[in-house]
């Protein structure tokens, strides 16, 4: 048995080393154009959404779903977020596919994590992708207006979408 145990710590620091030496010796294809292995993604989507269930403020989203805090998201949506993740007109942003890794397309794929993950993501950002904080830059209101945007996609009220078909506004 204490040949086994010494077994199994010997090739745990040989694969430690060598993952190291791999690494080290730069054969990790790091460029942000390369498309990633299914490992790589399965590695850094498991721990992105574990991250947000774990640390995710246990809260319901305490903005009401009227239209004109919709209209309040969609602006948002379309002034800070719609560049990377998708518009109406350009549901597929290459500025944000450009990234490592992309951004989701959320005029594609809708954000399928609960309200307050989204939240925790939206503030917090995402190390290592181009995910910034908004919490340094937007009110946790705003935040939460924007995530009751994207929980709303697919029932917009007419004013809120053609809101959204307008141009940007400049960023500050």
């Amino acid at each position: 048995m204490r040949n086994f145990v010494q077994g199994i710590v010997f090739a745990l620091i040989a694969l430690s080393i060598g993952g190291w030496v791999y690494l080290r010796l730069g054969f990790a294809d790091l460029r942000a154009k390369a498309v990633p292995s299914w490992f790589e993604s399965e590695i850094s989507l498991t721990a992105l959404y574990a991250a947000a269930a774990r640390h995710a403020p246990a809260v319901h989203n305490p903005i009401q779903a009227t239209e004109a805090n919709l209209l309040n998201g969609a602006r948002l949506y379309r002034d800070k977020c719609a560049d990377c993740h998708g518009r109406p007109d350009n549901p597929l942003s290459d500025y944000g596919a450009s990234f490592y890794p992309p951004a989701p397309q959320f005029m594609k794929v809708r954000p399928g994590l609960p309200d307050r993950e989204n939240f925790y993501i939206i503030k917090n950002g995402v190390r290592r992708s181009a995910m910034p904080a908004w919490g340094n830059i937007m009110a946790d209101s705003e935040i939460w207006e924007v995530v009751l945007f994207l929980t709303h996609l697919d029932g917009l009220p007419p004013a809120v979408d053609r809101e959204l078909h307008k141009p940007a506004l400049s960023s500050p």
